[in-house]
């Protein structure tokens, strides 16, 4: 599966109805780990069926942002069931993110 975009617009269809867990990754252009993460979401996005995987662009979605109290990118959010699963801040190996998704 690909990334997708998630928006306020389609976050309850997408994120919190969702029947398989979801990855989201919040991000911005400007920042550098950001960029250096994403190539490892996309990988993750790829390789793992079983999961939803969106980002959040922090500068065009800040109400999602504020929601999930995010300070620092990258963030990444596991939600579960419509609920917030684990989080991590900062740039994480690909072994390390599969872990805090339990693959």
């Amino acid at each position: 599966m690909s990334v997708m975009t998630i928006t306020k617009e389609n976050f309850n269809e997408e994120v919190l109805n969702a029947k398989e867990p979801v990855l989201l990754d919040f991000w911005a252009a400007w920042c550098g780990p950001c960029r250096m993460v994403s190539p490892v979401i996309e990988e993750i996005a790829a390789e793992k069926k079983e999961i939803k995987v969106g980002k959040i662009n922090v500068d065009e979605q800040p109400e999602l942002a504020q929601n999930f109290g995010i300070m620092s990118i990258p963030t990444l959010a596991l939600m579960k069931n419509g609920k917030l699963d684990n989080k991590t801040v900062g740039v994480r190996p690909k072994a390390e993110l599969l872990d805090l998704l339990g693959l």
